[in-house]
């Protein structure tokens, strides 16, 4: 049972607040705990606006609403950064989004590139018991099906070392951990050629200035596009395996 003592984000809203509201400034508190992910620190509006495809003027005046409800630090020129519950409100999101996912495509039987989508959506609406439900049935997993970690109960998420495919060198071996799910056609091409998180892989040719990886797969080699290879996320060999 999860002791988290915080109310549902959806539940934050004043009265006259319409839900899609609070469902906006759950996908700035998710986008910025993804940004800051990567960055290790403030990120941009301008990255943000190009995350969430807003304006500049939208995502700088979220962010200074985000910053009058406590959930986030915004400082001209230096950037937006989640504040302790800002975060755990982002992180609430993510368990969300990553269960839900993992529940349609294990217990639905719904394709891996479908299940973001919905995912988007739903994220916002469930409740914390509907949650729990889904955890329990899905035997509490610890990846979605793209690879991502899924928080636990209590929002702790287990950070992952890994380095993009585009950086393995030639001869490079490893596992394949996980791949953003953002673009549905990646993943369709990864399906198409029988490749998912969990399988191992070789290098064996890279074409320079961000031209395609060559890599292994199961004895079959794959041209890997620049833009797919830096999205595939690996654990290379000698690299906490």
């Amino acid at each position: 049972m999860s002791t988290r003592a915080f109310p549902q984000p959806h539940e934050q809203a004043a009265p006259g607040h319409a839900l899609g509201r609070e469902a906006a400034i759950e996908d700035y508190l998710k986008a910025i705990y993804s940004l800051q992910a990567r960055s290790g620190g403030p990120v941009s509006t301008g990255d943000l606006a190009a995350r969430l495809d807003v304006t500049m003027a939208a995502a700088s005046g979220m962010a200074r609403r985000l910053a009058e409800r406590g959930l986030a630090t915004h400082e001209p020129y230096r950037g937006v950064a989640l504040t302790e519950s800002g975060r755990r409100l982002a992180l609430e999101m993510v368990r969300h989004h990553r269960l839900i996912e993992t529940f349609l495509a294990e217990e639905l039987g719904m394709p891996w590139d479908r299940v973001h989508a919905e995912a988007d959506v739903l994220e916002h609406v469930i409740s914390e018991e509907m949650e729990e439900l889904i955890a329990r049935k899905l035997g509490d997993p610890s990846r979605d099906p793209h690879g991502d970690p899924i928080p636990d109960a209590d929002l702790r998420i287990a950070e992952d070392d890994l380095a993009s495919l585009a950086e393995a060198p030639v001869g490079a071996r490893g596992v394949f951990v996980r791949v953003s799910d953002s673009d549905p056609e990646m993943l369709r091409y990864l399906t198409g050629r029988g490749i998912a998180p969990g399988d191992r892989f070789e290098v064996v040719e890279r074409q320079p200035f961000g031209g395609p990886v060559f890599a292994r797969f199961a004895g079959e080699v794959h041209p890997l596009g620049g833009a797919l290879a830096e999205a595939m996320r690996v654990r290379l060999e000698g690299e906490g395996e």
